[in-house]
């Protein structure tokens, strides 16, 4: 099964160039593969950081934190941009498939053959390796002193790890993991932006950007569960079994510690606020 990219290519906002049209994943796998010494690196860098860092502001800066207003704010505007770019590059191909084919060819096709070329395929790789960059976002929260949540930097030490996996192996199933999360980035990192400005409305629903995250934590289990059911029940279907046994344990945490969040923030303490 093989995707058309001229039918996409001819939306206007699509816009796809002649890089990404002629895009090949093999030799970006090639990398992934024969480079897990990246991503661990990056862990070990990172675990190091979130252990030492917040230690070495309290001893040397204590009350005088950084506030970096305007480096907060143009890097949420640029991940708000390049979520945005993201979803815009894979969301139709996914509803493509969706409409145009059965639910189980959109988990178990072999990516090769049916999204992971093409714009489609550039915007996943790019997806999968920009989680490196993306723990930046702790740098900030250590730098200016704000309480660093573990479900921050474990989100963050565990999505890495299985993106860059899910690429490596080219998970049949991972294009619904990207799509959504770009989606619910280019709102949140938007939000952020906004936020770091104050330029955030007060009647603005703020729940509902942790809504849309538990939504594709529900989303996202779904997926893996109904993975695990064809993989059982069909002779081939294009995912690693320990790529998928990560995919559900992460994504079945993530489900667990975002509705707990959720729980403690909008409802703990609007009933404690009540009580007061």
């Amino acid at each position: 099964m093989t995707i058309d990219i001229d039918i996409l290519s001819k939306i206007p906002w699509f816009m796809a160039t002649t890089m990404e049209i002629n895009f090949d994943a093999h030799q970006y796998l090639s990398f992934a593969n024969n480079h897990y010494h990246i991503p661990l690196t990056s862990i070990a860098l990172y675990a190091s950081f979130i252990t030492v860092g917040p230690t070495i502001m309290k001893m040397y800066y204590k009350d005088n934190a950084f506030q970096l207003t305007k480096p907060l704010a143009l890097w949420n505007a640029g991940l708000c941009l390049f979520s945005t770019v993201g979803m815009i590059k894979t969301a139709p191909t996914l509803l493509h498939l969706i409409v145009s084919t059965n639910f189980e060819q959109t988990i178990c096709a072999n990516p090769t053959e049916a999204w992971g070329t093409g714009p489609t395929g550039t915007w996943v790789m790019l997806f999968c390796f920009s989680k490196i960059p993306e723990l930046i976002d702790t740098v900030f929260i250590v730098l200016r002193m704000k309480p660093l949540q573990f479900l921050h930097w474990y989100h963050h030490i565990t999505v890495l790890l299985y993106c860059w996996t899910a690429f490596a192996t080219m998970s049949g199933s991972g294009l619904y993991f990207v799509a959504m999360n770009y989606s619910v980035h280019s709102i949140m990192y938007g939000y952020y932006c906004l936020q770091s400005l104050k330029m955030v409305p007060s009647y603005f629903p703020t729940y509902m950007i942790t809504a849309s995250q538990i939504a594709q934590m529900f989303i996202g289990t779904f997926i893996c569960m109904a993975t695990w059911y064809f993989k059982w029940t069909l002779n081939s279907c294009h995912n690693e079994t320990s790529t998928l046994i990560m995919g559900t344990i992460i994504y079945g945490s993530y489900l667990y510690l975002f509705c707990e969040f959720a729980l403690k923030k909008y409802v703990v303490s609007n009933n404690n606020k009540d009580g007061a």
